[in-house]
């Protein structure tokens, strides 16, 4: 990639200021200087800024796994509203973050934050058949006509029938549900338990991919994910 992007996301100095010490030969590539911001460098290449060795090695892709708190929507920026981007944007200043997927801005649960496009776009093409796993309370119970109606693939009001998906008991409670689905459609569960009279109190996402959300993380908290839990996800993806 160009020297001075790579600069930028190495050291977290801003992109001009990465072009300034290029120029003024500052920096050191491989125990060269280089003073030509568009140099093409390798993302392995060993950089030193003022004779100083730069710590770490190059990311290439950032994973982050939010625990989104109600309140919060699922965009990269929003004019009033504060995103899932907003809550991690400190740590990451010189990535794109973006949501792979959404919550609805009342529900709570996982949300993939990442600045690769490829995996996020595998993830959430229907054709990949990425499953992802919600702990749903309804107003109503559970009944055997919603499971079947589930397993079967839910026909919306408005005529599209949806892929198979399940809607199992979640305890004792029978108006608490697991729901696994392995598509992506707006406001998708409620749509679905709407077509049997059945409304939405709550929605929690709990595992994207088989990657389920870390237990010790609160709302608003986050961590990024480990080598095999990225594995895992490219792994589910058909």
């Amino acid at each position: 990639m160009r020297l001075d992007k790579y600069l930028a996301e190495r050291s977290g100095m801003p992109r001009s200021e990465s072009r300034k010490a290029i120029t003024k030969g500052r920096i050191m590539v491989d125990g060269a200087v280089v003073r030509k911001a568009d140099a093409a460098v390798a993302e392995t290449a060993a950089l030193a800024v003022d004779g100083v060795p730069l710590a770490g090695s190059y990311q290439k892709n950032v994973y982050v796994m939010l625990y989104k708190p109600a309140g919060v929507v699922s965009a990269s920026r929003d004019k009033k509203d504060t995103t899932v981007v907003d809550l991690v944007a400190g740590s990451f200043p010189r990535r794109e973050l973006f949501p792979a997927g959404r919550l609805d801005k009342t529900s709570t649960g996982f949300v993939l934050l990442t600045d690769d496009g490829a995996l996020a776009h595998d993830i959430l093409a229907p054709a990949h058949h990425v499953e992802k796993q919600y702990l749903v309370t309804l107003d109503t119970p559970l009944t055997e006509e919603m499971r079947r109606g589930f397993a079967a693939g839910v026909t919306l009001a408005d005529g599209q029938t949806l892929a198979p998906a399940a809607a199992d008991p979640a305890g004792d409670d029978p108006c608490t549900v697991r729901v696994t689905l392995r598509q992506g459609v707006y406001h998708q569960i409620k749509r679905m338990f709407g077509v049997y009279n059945a409304g939405v109190n709550t929605l929690h996402r709990e595992s994207i991919g088989g990657v389920a959300l870390d237990a010790a993380l609160a709302p608003g908290e986050w961590r990024e994910l480990t080598d095999a839990e990225v594995e895992r996800l490219k792994n589910r993806i058909e």
